[in-house]
């Protein structure tokens, strides 16, 4: 099967737009293998398949059915599976593993990043973003199902507790993504939902989360890619202020011998 490169590319909201504009210049120039957890709607996995091997795992059904035909009508080969990461095979390894706005939602990240840093082959990468801050977590995510935000300084050591090394953060967002978040909260705070309720597990919100906000057609798309293109260009001027981090951590090699110059 090929890849079919006029296939239209998922809308991204504003902050992914902002966000695959770090992510897209960390991931490998050369075809590689890559593992996305959690691939929500597909508006990264869309763009990341049509350049290289591409697997997902993603757990919440109804995102997973989109992400499924978005993905695959990139490439029809990629691969989209319905659960998390224990749906792979048991030795499965990827040259990049990715994870984008996932880790915030679960309780036992340390846990999380060594089960997905096994799923890289050594030598390979871990790419991730994450909300930044603690002090500005607010209604959205709490909304959204975030047990927490993060400094760029505990992100780098998670990693490296993870066993990975070289680890790198980058805030990105400023200084649009201020006022995105802003708007956002304010909405969500409007709309009485800043607090959890007796139907809302963190599951549950968390499920929900990726599809909220979400630009559903290429021409809201269209307009949200040309509005935010002087700021996806701006931010590269602040690589220290924001509203999220992006990062990038590599597994070492199996032996010292192997490793890489």
């Amino acid at each position: 099967m090929t890849r079919s490169p006029r296939a239209p590319l998922a809308p991204l909201a504003p902050n992914a737009s902002l966000r695959w504009d770090v992510v897209r210049r960390e991931l490998p120039h050369r075809r590689a293998r890559v593992l996305e957890i959690g691939c929500g709607q597909g508006g990264f996995g869309s763009r990341i398949a049509a350049r290289h091997d591409y697997t997902a795992v993603e757990i919440d059904a109804a995102s997973w059915a989109v992400a499924d035909a978005r993905v695959r009508a990139v490439d029809p080969g990629a691969r989209v599976l319905h659960g998390s990461v224990s749906a792979l095979g048991p030795t499965e390894t990827f040259d990049v593993v990715c994870a984008f706005e996932v880790l915030e939602h679960l309780e036992d990240d340390a846990g999380a990043l060594a089960e997905w840093a096994a799923r890289v082959r050594p030598g390979g990468v871990l790419l991730l973003s994450v909300p930044a801050w603690p002090a500005r977590f607010g209604p959205w995510d709490t909304l959204a199902g975030h047990f927490r935000r993060y400094e760029p300084a505990a992100l780098a050591g998670l990693l490296r507790g993870a066993g990975l090394v070289d680890a790198h953060v980058r805030v990105y967002g400023a200084p649009l993504g201020f006022l995105l978040e802003a708007v956002r909260d304010r909405t969500v705070a409007a709309a009485g939902r800043h607090g959890p309720t007796a139907s809302d597990s963190m599951t549950e919100r968390t499920s929900g989360s990726g599809r909220k906000f979400q630009p559903s057609t290429r021409l809201t798309g269209t307009v949200i890619a040309v509005g935010t293109w002087p700021f996806r260009l701006l931010q590269r001027a602040f690589p220290r202020s924001g509203t999220g981090l992006v990062a990038r951590a590599r597994r070492p090699q199996s032996s010292p011998e192997e490793e890489s110059p």
